[in-house]
């Protein structure tokens, strides 16, 4: 038994969903059968109405059309729209060949009425009208919207590029989440086939343009030949007939195309906005009272010129003369109402749509980097740029090197800064800046090169050493000379890890301290456990940890600096203390990083005068010495560390236990580069050779 409750379900759902997807085939049959088989002139009245209405409703889309991808459809429905025409054509050819003996009217009703009534019957007018008008369509709008469409379609292209790389830079920076930059993408990609297809869209309506002459005049010769010869009509007769129905024909034919035409045109001409084509002509053609005003009075003098149809110009005089006082009547109403909402907004829109929210809180990020216009290309991995790539190896071996993973790196386009300039943020605190030159290499001074460069030569952002940023054709040569070549991405990542590197105590917050020890809790968990927060609190375990950064010690060893923790915070509080118990524990990791690979261990130490009055001043636990003797010894390590760098020598001073943190904290705040080590921080299995005494006249 059949269900008709199901059929008539299906029925439905198709009706709709899938009319649409029928849509595009059913109209090309249409158009073929209009090709192939002979029409009724009643029928070829409904197409030809079809034909113009459905050119209105084109012209009318492209009008109330936004944005250009409103209407991405255009260019496939030109081409339909083209072969209903080009098969009017023919369908109406065969017509008035067939049955054009017997009158005008044999055609349908629509060409007769284009045939008498728009060129009132005269056929010379006729041919007239359809000239120019063919020629408005071929040589004005449609080579005009053609060339647009080519121009827009080359700009489109060659400005890709540099969309994808603002959406790549937006997405890396955060601004955007993976989805709003699909989407940006597609958009480019969608907007670049538009004008691509538009371009060759044109031609159809110049193609349809040049056939519509041809058809003309086929249809006159063939109609004469038809009228005379087969049957027997007189020449005036035929002449009168059948080039009546042939510009009857083309006429129907051509002002929809016109119209269609103009529709590409406007599609092509107009720049997307939030108005359509009809407000953005009101808006931006209207808008002045004076330009109004001033092309009143143009057509009052030129009223008053004998000869001139004075009462025309004087009523267009007057309706500018109106329509200026208007505007400008309404310009004046708009400011005060500008002015006074203004007024009332200081004390009502504060508490409204102005107030401070949490949304307007901007959390500063831990590291950033600003690059200029011209560094993009370093983010885009299409154009090999392996910036990014690079960034994640320097936190890679940040972590391995120091024992935790520092903070995730941002990047950000700064359109003030200079194209050619970046920029290195810690918690907002600029720490450095260099310049890049994208697309070239830097030959950077070795000590062995032979000769120098014909380039200006620049400074290294990271270490001050000198070079020249030379085109890569002169990699080759400029290697021969002994320099050293470097990629703009490699200045960047060294001088980025360089920064962490020197600032890495401040990148170790109390929320790194809490990952670190979730991480080590999952290898050792008994040991976590006893320790935090049953002896020791977080906060110092924190602080102990970010001192060891502060002197550049490594944290990896985590159970050695747990154990030490475990074992002497019981009775010891002191952050400082407890550093310096664990830096003892730590010293055959602290010395391998100092003296690597050397057998004798070179230090600096204090002359034993100087040693014994310092530790004379800081006795009561005092954190302070004499300004005198400050100077005096901040003068005299200078001179040591110039020393210790002409020998090639390690910074390192070797002091007593007492003096190591005072004096770590005194002299590093002057010298970064020295370290501070206390002796029972020295295991016995290196020889120690003293280098440079301090104090010593």
């Amino acid at each position: 038994m059949i269900n008709f409750y199901s059929v008539f379900q299906n029925m439905r759902n198709f009706k709709n969903t899938q009319w649409k997807v029928l849509a595009g085939p059913i109209l090309i049959l249409i158009i073929l059968s209009m090709m192939v088989l002979p029409l009724a002139p009643f029928i070829l009245d409904i197409f030809f109405t079809f034909n113009i209405a459905l050119s209105v409703i084109i012209l009318l889309v492209a009008m109330f059309t936004r944005k250009t991808l409103d209407f991405a459809a255009f260019p496939t429905i030109l081409l339909f729209s083209t072969l209903l025409r080009l098969a009017l054509n023919v369908a109406s050819t065969r017509v008035i060949f067939l049955n054009g003996h017997t009158g005008t009217y044999s055609a349908g009703r629509v060409i007769e009425a284009f045939g008498h009534f728009l060129v009132g019957g005269n056929f010379a007018i006729g041919i007239v009208v359809f000239i120019i008008l063919v020629i408005i369509n071929f040589m004005v709008i449609t080579k005009g919207a053609g060339r647009i469409a080519e121009v827009g379609a080359r700009f489109i292209l060659d400005a890709m590029p540099g969309k994808q790389m603002a959406i790549d830079a937006d997405l890396n920076a955060g601004l955007i989440g993976e989805e709003e930059a699909k989407k940006r993408r597609l958009q480019i990609t969608q907007e670049a086939d538009f004008y691509g297809s538009m371009d060759g869209a044109s031609k159809f309506v110049r193609g349809d343009a040049i056939a519509g002459i041809l058809i003309m005049i086929l249809n006159i010769c063939g109609g004469f030949i038809i009228g005379i010869l087969q049957h027997d009509m007189l020449l005036s007769k035929a002449a009168q007939v059948y080039t009546l129905l042939t510009i009857g024909d083309g006429l129907v034919a051509q002002i929809p195309a016109l119209v269609i035409s103009t529709a590409a045109g406007v599609i092509v001409t107009r720049v997307s906005t939030n108005q359509n084509v009809g407000e953005q002509i009101i808006s931006q053609l209207f808008y002045n009272p004076q330009v109004i005003l001033l092309t009143a009075v143009v057509l009052g003098i030129l009223g008053f010129i004998p000869g001139m149809p004075n009462l025309i110009f004087l009523i267009f005089t007057i309706l500018l003369f109106t329509l200026s006082w208007w505007l400008n009547k309404k310009k004046l109403s708009l400011n005060n109402n500008i002015s006074l909402v203004s007024k009332n907004k200081n004390e009502s829109t504060l508490n409204l749509n102005n107030e401070a929210s949490w949304n307007d809180v901007e959390l500063e990020d831990p590291i950033r980097i600003e690059i200029g216009f011209n560094l993009l290309p370093l983010l885009d991995i299409k154009r090999n740029g392996d910036l990014l790539e690079k960034i994640r190896i320097v936190r890679k071996r940040i972590a391995k090197d120091m024992g935790f993973l520092p903070p995730i790196v941002h990047i950000k386009n700064n359109i003030e800064l200079n194209s050619n300039l970046y920029r290195i943020f810690i918690k907002g605190l600029e720490v450095g800046q260099g310049k890049c030159l994208y697309g070239k290499l830097m030959a950077l001074a070795t000590g062995q090169e032979i000769e120098s460069l014909p380039f200006k030569k620049v400074i290294e952002p990271t270490f001050g050493f000198s070079g020249y940023w030379i085109n890569k054709e002169f990699k080759d040569d400029a290697e021969k000379k002994g320099y050293s070549i470097i990629e703009c991405s490699d200045i960047i990542a060294t001088h980025l890890n360089f920064l962490i590197s020197q600032n890495i105590n401040e990148l170790f917050g109390r929320y790194e301290t809490q990952k670190l020890l979730d991480h080590v809790n999952k290898e050792i968990p008994k040991l976590t456990e006893d320790l935090i927060p049953n002896v020791i609190d977080l906060t110092t375990v924190h602080k102990i940890l970010k001192n060891l950064l502060l002197e550049q010690v490594s944290i990896r060893d985590m159970r050695t600096i747990l154990e030490t923790l475990s074992e002497y915070s019981i009775n010891q509080k002191d952050a400082n203390e407890l550093t310096s118990l664990v830096r003892i524990s730590l010293s055959k990791l602290i010395i391998q990083k100092l003296f690597y690979k050397k057998s004798i261990i070179e230090v600096m130490i204090l002359e034993s005068n100087l040693e014994k009055l310092l530790l004379d001043s800081l006795k009561g636990k005092k954190n302070s010495i004499e300004p005198g003797l400050s100077d005096i010894l901040l003068v005299k390590t200078k001179e040591a560390i110039e020393n210790q760098k002409l020998i090639n020598a390690p910074i390192v001073l070797l002091v007593p236990h007492a003096l190591r943190l005072f004096l770590s904290k005194f002299l590093r705040s002057q010298y970064p580069e020295l370290t501070v080590l206390s002796q029972l921080e020295i295991t016995e299995s290196k020889n120690i050779k003293v280098t440079y005494i301090i104090g010593n006249k």
